[in-house]
């Protein structure tokens, strides 16, 4: 791919990021995405098949990142949780992206056995590998307490109207502080 193509191709990711981000799958417009990237609307086609495919190629993407720059550790869960915050917190667009993906696409959104669903289960592994050896605990499943520990840090950020009725006007680095004892208390023996 030439040096242009490459260029134009990155445009249209970083297009698509912010349109879906914002409109979901059924609300993004082609048109607005071109627009945005300075490309025409047929070179979406050409790269990425259409904008569902493009979706799941933001998304796939998106959540390749996110693994990469906040790997879990099962034996220090408070940790993972505050890394994850900061990532949230520097990227509110992946939590839209997971909403819409939900919010559209339900459970049919992630196939088993694919990549990311591999990479969840290896979330879950961590956690119990860490209770296993009694670096970690907590009276919950491997699962649900990695479960938890991902929804004390993404709720709050995901629903902030329902964060403002219970948590009035929190700042940030209070979310962060907050998810990052809960899940110290989660997770410490009983």
């Amino acid at each position: 791919m030439s040096r242009n193509a490459e260029s134009t191709r990155a445009r249209i990711f970083e297009a698509a990021v912010t349109e879906f981000a914002a409109h979901g799958i059924a609300g993004a417009r082609v048109d607005r995405i071109a627009k945005r990237a300075r490309a025409n609307k047929q070179l979406i086609y050409a790269y990425f098949g259409g904008k569902d495919a493009l979706f799941s190629a933001v998304l796939q993407r998106t959540m390749d990142e996110l693994a990469a720059e906040v790997p879990i550790e099962g034996d220090d869960l408070p940790g993972y949780a505050d890394r994850l915050a900061a990532y949230h917190l520097a990227n509110p667009h992946v939590l839209r992206l997971l909403l819409w993906e939900s919010l559209e696409r339900g459970d049919s959104g992630v196939v088993t056995g694919s990549e990311r669903w591999a990479h969840y289960r290896e979330k879950v592994a961590s956690v119990r590998r860490a209770q296993e050896s009694g670096t970690a605990t907590g009276e919950f499943d491997a699962g649900m307490l990695g479960l938890l520990s991902i929804g004390m840090v993404g709720w709050p950020l995901a629903v902030p109207q329902l964060r403002r009725m219970m948590l009035g006007d929190a700042e940030p680095a209070d979310l962060r502080a907050a998810a990052r004892k809960a899940v110290e208390r989660l997770a410490e023996p009983r």
